[in-house]
């Protein structure tokens, strides 16, 4: 058996799960800007309660490794990290988007195509990559700009479902009969219990002491102009 603590922080969402055996037995997230710093641990101790578990009780906790927001990101893995060296416990990394595919195909288990989760990266660029119905990979991980030419060889061929919080602002871009999109939210730590479950049998675990999450791009620090 395999309890597994799940912390999704990758974008807007701030969330926690507790999965078992890959099934999700207690989630609390909520979508809002700039709420991970306050909110997360008070999550995680929310869904211990309502499992009536203690730490010492799990035998992995999962992050969402990204791409997505920088600072959603250092939060959740630095949580996720001293958890695990604080109980002695295998860390988990699952890819954001993957996450997302999983959790529309969660959903559609007759989905016959490709998925294409979109996490905006501001202006008309995304991160992305491209499923298959089967959770491989079409299309690697990419920071990409989206303009009337992007996916045109995909869509001329299937199906594809653009998802998550960078696909409406796409869609202008991706007319298309075969371009679906979807304005629901998959940026959930409920998403992750399936792929969770299938690393911690497999023994995918990553170094704690070494691990970094996957901006994809570097963090580019501004300064504000002066006034006058």
């Amino acid at each position: 058996m395999a309890t597994i603590l799940q912390i999704e922080t990758a974008t807007q969402v701030c969330s926690a799960a507790i999965s078992r055996n890959g099934e999700t037995i207690a989630l609390k997230e909520v979508m809002a800007n700039n709420i991970h710093a306050g909110s997360l641990t008070l999550f995680i101790e929310e869904v211990m309660k309502h499992t009536g578990l203690q730490f010492t009780d799990l035998d992995a906790v999962a992050v969402s490794k990204g791409p997505g927001s920088y600072t959603g990101l250092r939060i959740g893995v630095s949580t996720a990290k001293g958890l695990c060296f604080a109980l002695d416990k295998p860390l988990i990394a699952i890819d954001t988007l993957q996450m997302m595919a999983a959790g529309f195909l969660a959903q559609r288990a007759e989905y016959v195509g490709q998925i294409c989760p979109m996490i905006d990266a501001r202006r008309m660029e995304v991160f992305t990559a491209l499923f298959d119905q089967h959770l491989n990979y079409v299309m690697p991980t990419e920071a990409k700009i989206v303009d009337e030419h992007s996916f045109k060889d995909q869509l001329v061929l299937e199906k594809v479902t653009f998802i998550g919080d960078g696909a409406m602002k796409c869609a202008e871009f991706l007319q298309h009969e075969n371009a679906i999109f979807s304005d629901q939210n998959f940026n959930s730590a409920a998403n992750m219990s399936r792929l969770a479950y299938k690393s911690y049998v497999a023994s995918q675990f990553e170094d704690v002491a070494y691990f970094e999450p996957f901006y994809l791009k570097d963090f580019v620090f501004t300064t504000p102009k002066k006034k006058g």
